[in-house]
């Protein structure tokens, strides 16, 4: 993982993270909130990153942005990569009007 890939966006104001503890289904985004997080919060100090474990709910990742916009995806059936993907997106990019 490069240094540059999780320099988010000024507009980003908080990442929030919701995954089961135990279910197959959270399985990846467990592991990469394992191997990411360490660098997302070295290069990004300021925003907040939460992290939210509750039984049997789905993977889900959501950005919110200034002015109250928030987005939301589902993890659900992806694996590391696709997460990495997605999370890189959302974080390094403006939020739409």
């Amino acid at each position: 993982m490069s240094s540059g890939k999780y320099a988010f966006t000024k507009a980003l104001k908080e990442l929030r993270f919701h995954h089961c503890q135990t279910s197959p289904q959270s399985q990846a985004a467990r592991s990469f909130l394992v191997r990411a997080y360490p660098t997302m919060k070295k290069h990004n100090p300021q925003t907040p990153i939460l992290i939210r474990e509750a039984q049997g709910i789905e993977p889900k990742v959501w950005a919110r942005y200034g002015f109250g916009k928030e987005r939301m995806e589902s993890l659900a059936g992806l694996d590391e990569k696709a997460i990495e993907s997605k999370v890189t997106e959302m974080a390094t990019s403006e939020p739409q009007s």
